[in-house]
C-alpha cells in the first residue's frame, strides 16, 4: 500500500497545533509503514523523520489547492492522508481521508491568523453553514477527528455521511528540550502559562483580569499576537499586574516556560483536543482549565483544577488552591496518569488501520 501524508501544515517557524498534530503523528506513522509526505518547500522536508521520501507540489494557499488531487494522480498513491479537509479532491483516483479537528469555527466565526486576503471572506463564507463543509467531507471515503469530544458534536451537526473515525492527538514529552528538571516548589507557583492563538474563543480575557486576584505572579502569553489584538488585550490588564506577550516562542522555550515554577492556565470556551493542557501533564505541570468537556475528556476529573471560564475571580481562586504543595503534587500524579491513556503510536495505528481498510475491498 502506497500511502501520502499531507506534511503541508508543519510549520517551520512557530508550530501551532495542527502543524504539532501533523509532525508527531508523521513521527509514529513511519514507524509502522514507509510513507511518501507531501511537503510544499525544502525547509519544511527537514522537518520531517530522517531519511523521509518527500514529493513536493504547491502550497496550501495556491489558488491550484482546489486541484490537488490530480497533482497527485501522477504520483499513483493507494491513500492519501491530509491532516485537515480542505485539499482537493476533484478527479482523484486514490482514496481519501480527511481530517476535521473541531467545530469551533461554527461557533467563534473568526478567521484564524494566517488567513490572508481573499481567503478571510471565503472562509468567512464557508462557515456561515453547514453544508459547504459537508460537501466538502463527503467527498472524502474517510473522515478522521482528535477527540471523543469533537467526534461527537461533528456527529450531532451531521456534517458527515462518511465514516468518522478518531485519530487522537496526544501529548508529546516536553523533556528532552529542557537543560532543568521541572520546579515545583513549596511557596506559591509565580508563574502561569498559557498556549494558545489570541482568538477571542480562547478567552484570554478572563485570564487577564484574574491577575488582578493574583499579586505577585506573571502571566506568560506565548503565542504571536497582532498589534491590533495586542491592545486589546492590553487594556484589560489591572493596574500592578504583569502579564507578557512573548509573541511567539520556540518549543525549548515553551518547555523552559512550564518548568520554571509554573501552573498552566486556559480560559478557552472551545477546543478539538487542548494540546497544550496535554503537554502540561504529560510534563508534570498542574493546570488550571475550563470546566468544559474537551478538557475534562484530557485530565479526567481529577488530573486538573476546573474553573468557569467566565469568572475571573473565580478562576484566580482556582490557581490559589494549588498554593498547597501536597495539593500540586496529588493533582501533578492524576494528570499524568489520565494524559497517558492518549498515545501517537496508537493513534498512527489507528489510522493505518484504516488506510489498509480502504484498500482492502
Amino acid at each position: 500500500m502506497k500511502l501520502l501524508f499531507d506534511a503541508r501544515y508543519i510549520r517551520t517557524d512557530f508550530p501551532d497545533g495542527i502543524s504539532r498534530y501533523s509532525s508527531e503523528l508523521a513521527e509514529a506513522l513511519v514507524k509502522l509503514h514507509p510513507i511518501t509526505f507531501i511537503v510544499q518547500s525544502d525547509e519544511q522536508a527537514a522537518k520531517l523523520p530522517v531519511g523521509s521520501k518527500t514529493v513536493k507540489i504547491h502550497r496550501i494557499d495556491s489558488w491550484l489547492e482546489p486541484f490537488t488531487a490530480l497533482r497527485l494522480n501522477r504520483f499513483e498513491p493507494d491513500v492519501v492522508f491530509s491532516p485537515m479537509q480542505t485539499m482537493g479532491s476533484l478527479g482523484r483516483r486514490f482514496k481519501l481521508i480527511l481530517t476535521l479537528h473541531d467545530m469551533i469555527y461554527y461557533v467563534h466565526r473568526v478567521p484564524p491568523p494566517t488567513a490572508k486576503g481573499l481567503v478571510r471572506p471565503l472562509w468567512r463564507l464557508f462557515h456561515m453553514a453547514y453544508w459547504p463543509q459537508r460537501l466538502v467531507l463527503n467527498r472524502a471515503d474517510v473522515v478522521a477527528t482528535v477527540s471523543q469530544t469533537a467526534r461527537t458534536e461533528i456527529s450531532q451537526a451531521k456534517l458527515t455521511k462518511r465514516p468518522l473515525i478518531v485519530v487522537s492527538n496526544a501529548a508529546r514529552d516536553l523533556t528532552p528540550l529542557l537543560n532543568e528538571p521541572v520546579v515545583q516548589l513549596d511557596t506559591p507557583p509565580k508563574n502561569l502559562v498559557f498556549m494558545g492563538t489570541l482568538l477571542p474563543y480562547k478567552n484570554a480575557e478572563t485570564l487577564i483580569k484574574m491577575m488582578k486576584f493574583l499579586p505577585g505572579r506573571t502571566l506568560h502569553l506565548c503565542s504571536k499576537v497582532s498589534p491590533t489584538r495586542k491592545a486589546e488585550l492590553s487594556a484589560l490588564i489591572p493596574e500592578g499586574a504583569e502579564v507578557v506577550f512573548h509573541n511567539g516562542v520556540s518549543d525549548e522555550q515553551y518547555a523552559a516556560l512550564l518548568a520554571n515554577d509554573a501552573i498552566m492556565v486556559s480560559a478557552s470556551k472551545a477546543e478539538g483536543y487542548g494540546l497544550p493542557l496535554a503537554e502540561a501533564l504529560q510534563l508534570g505541570v498542574p493546570a488550571v482549565v475550563s470546566d468544559r468537556p474537551f478538557f475534562r475528556e484530557i485530565a479526567g476529573d481529577e488530573g486538573a483544577m476546573f474553573a468557569d471560564p467566565k469568572n475571573p475571580e473565580r478562576f484566580a481562586a482556582a490557581v490559589q488552591s494549588l498554593d498547597d504543595i501536597k495539593t500540586r503534587r496529588r493533582l501533578i500524579a492524576d494528570g499524568k496518569k489520565a494524559v497517558g491513556r492518549f498515545s501517537w503510536d496508537e493513534s498512527a495505528a489507528v489510522l493505518l488501520k484504516e488506510a489498509r481498510k480502504l484498500t482492502s475491498h
